[in-house]
């Protein structure tokens, strides 16, 4: 087994190019659903899909993450790769904040309203929803030997 490198994450160079790789691959990810999903009715409804699916993965992929405790080799690049990573890139604030401003701008104010609390609000309850689904997975942290998942 190798040297545990106790630098923190972000001044290993390897860890910093693993997030960024797989943040572009979000971006990217979120780019293409922009392309195949254009706004319906003024809802801009790829950046609502990829935030409120980026949210319930997230709580999934943190919650699957948190069993196998903060220095887990495995958990953290996992956590760097997926949570920091892809989905850094695959959600986004910044089109949300354009997308409301662009609503409001063009009178739309209930619709930028619902947007932002639908976003938000979604945002949340998907995210736990994620957590509770990530409990429901029979993973196992080292040394657990108990039955059933947590």
């Amino acid at each position: 087994m190798g040297v545990v490198d106790p630098r923190p994450a972000h001044r290993q160079p390897l860890l910093v190019l693993l997030v960024a790789s797989t943040g572009a691959l979000g971006a990217l990810s979120r780019a293409g659903l922009g392309e195949l999903w254009p706004p319906v009715a003024g809802w801009p409804m790829a950046t609502l899909a990829a935030n409120l699916t980026g949210a319930l993965a997230l709580g999934l992929v943190l919650e699957a993450c948190s069993r196998f405790g903060p220095t887990h080799r495995v958990a953290v690049r996992v956590r760097l790769a997926v949570g920091t990573g892809f989905l850094g890139g695959y959600t986004t604030f910044s089109a949300l904040a354009l997308e409301t401003e662009r609503l409001l701008a063009s009178g739309a104010i209930g619709q930028a309203v619902g947007y932002v609390l639908g976003t938000m609000l979604g945002g949340v309850m998907l995210a736990w929803l994620g957590i509770r689904l990530g409990r429901m997975l029979p993973l196992r942290a080292p040394g657990d030997v108990s039955e059933g998942p947590r």
